[in-house]
């Protein structure tokens, strides 16, 4: 994990619980719309985590009813169900959406939320597409097996006659200044990353044809989204993966679909109108992206205001906002690990730690998206935007609603260590919430693709019980 280099340890600031009268009167706990028939009773919200709790093949266990049962359980204004894949393709223990058979253990998962949340708490979907990435290979390996011997690599070598299996022969006795001379940018990163497919590669015809296949596939998982009972669906155009590669300045598609601000919006605003056009004008549809890349020459604040305009003219009911999380800087894994794009800066500056710069860790970002939500204000619209990023107090989120900075707060860590805080805050109990120690605990078991547990909960890995049961 990156680390900032003035490593200054910053205390967790204690809660300074509201009375009774000051929640009922605050604008966290009022009501806000999204879109023509969406209210949510209060303005905090359960952005999308993922647990790893579901089946290898993406179907919804106990397990991970237990999990969104408990966040419901505080009651907050929404929860936005995980990044959830939108193709058929195995994936892990990551939920999916890529086929109606899914359909049933969603509901289940609605109904969860509903009963356990006496029906005040809405329950929206994020769906996610991603291209492929594989895990660092072994060095012998790669150079041995994976690599494709060109002539370039036989000339590099001075062995211009040489049969590929002396090229191979020679390039594994070869040290690492030499196969930087010899390799290839990509195919160095293929040994010390792993090969991972970028939006760019238009030579490979399924990465070529990604604007023609991918509104359909999210059109299709929003559909099933709403048969299942969601209420809205969050579209994933943050942080490492498909959509979010198309909105990056790094997009250099000559094909109408990358370069300029203009052509990397295509895309994303054509999967908006194909979902649209799926589920109907009235139900909630939004998206979540990033306010800052925080990766060299990619979108800064300025590109991120540019596209909630954007974005907000194509009609989106909502934007919730993220930053970073990008394999661009990411470190590089162990043999046999796939690289994770929370290890680099953009990472950090997505989850930072109390271990920060002299600006600390706690809403950090807050002020590059309180620009684009007057960006979006400026141009008219009145849309909702989600802030997050170290927010843990009824305070500090109170401060950010009538700073106008944002118009729902979205707090994830917090909500991890003690799912009642937004309720206990409410209830003038926030003296009694459980506080994140933004250790990034939580980080480094999403890391391995193991279940998200919180350092705070009891040895058995179980989340916390809610307060009423413990007195």
């Amino acid at each position: 994990m990156w680390k900032p280099p003035e490593r200054i340890k910053h205390a967790v600031p204690p809660p300074q619980p509201p009375s009774a009268e000051e929640a009922a009167q605050s604008r966290l706990f009022s009501p806000v719309q999204l879109g023509t028939k969406l209210t949510l009773e209060q303005r905090t919200w359960v952005p999308a985590m993922v647990p790893w709790r579901a089946t290898e093949d993406g179907v919804v266990t106990q397990d991970l009813l237990d999990w969104y049962g408990r966040f419901a359980d505080g009651r907050p204004g929404a929860i936005v169900v995980e990044a959830t894949g939108i193709r058929d393709i195995p994936s892990g223990p990551l939920l999916r959406i890529g086929d109606d058979r899914f359909i049933e253990g969603l509901r289940g998962l609605v109904e969860t939320v509903r009963r356990r949340s006496d029906g005040h708490t809405r329950v929206l979907i994020q769906l996610i597409d991603f291209l492929r990435i594989r895990r660092r290979p072994k060095r012998a390996r790669y150079l041995g097996e994976f690599l494709a011997i060109t002539d370039s690599h036989r000339h590099r070598m001075a062995l211009d006659d040489a049969r590929e299996a002396d090229v191979r022969k020679a390039l594994l006795a070869a040290d690492d200044a030499v196969l930087a001379r010899v390799l290839t940018a990509r195919e160095l990163e293929g040994l010390h990353f792993g090969l991972r497919e970028r939006v760019t590669d238009t030579d490979l015809p399924h990465i070529r044809d990604l604007p023609q296949v991918l509104p359909n596939l999210f059109a299709r998982a929003a559909g099933r989204a709403r048969e299942a009972g969601f209420d809205g669906v969050e579209l994933h155009y943050a942080h490492a993966y498909t959509m979010a590669s198309f909105l990056s300045a790094l997009n250099t598609r000559d094909d109408g679909y990358g370069g300029q601000r203009e052509q990397r919006v295509r895309l994303p605003i054509e999967v908006y109108q194909a979902v649209r056009r799926a589920v109907g004008a009235e139900y909630t549809v939004g998206c979540r992206y990033l306010c800052d890349e925080v990766i060299a020459g990619g979108n800064r604040v300025d590109d991120a205001a540019w596209f909630g305009v954007a974005l907000a003219d194509a009609g989106m009911d909502f934007l919730s906002l993220s930053t970073g999380g990008k394999f661009e800087d990411a470190a590089r894994p162990k043999e046999g690990w796939a690289a994770y794009p929370y290890t680099g800066q953009s990472g950090y500056e997505c989850m930072p730690t109390i271990h920060s710069d002299a600006a600390g860790p706690f809403g950090r970002q807050v002020p590059k998206q309180a620009q684009i939500r007057a960006a979006v204000r400026a141009a008219g619209h009145a849309i909702p935007v989600v802030v997050a990023g170290g927010i843990h107090t009824f305070a500090q989120a109170e401060a950010i609603l009538r700073r106008g900075d944002g118009d729902i707060v979205a707090s994830a860590r917090q909500s991890l260590a003690d799912p009642d805080w937004f309720l206990k805050a409410r209830l003038g109990r926030e003296a009694d919430v459980n506080q994140c120690k933004y250790t990034n605990y939580c980080e480094g078991l999403d890391q391995k693709h193991k279940k998200v547990t919180c350092q705070l909960w009891d040895k058995g890995g179980r989340l916390v019980a809610p307060a009423w049961e413990r007195r």
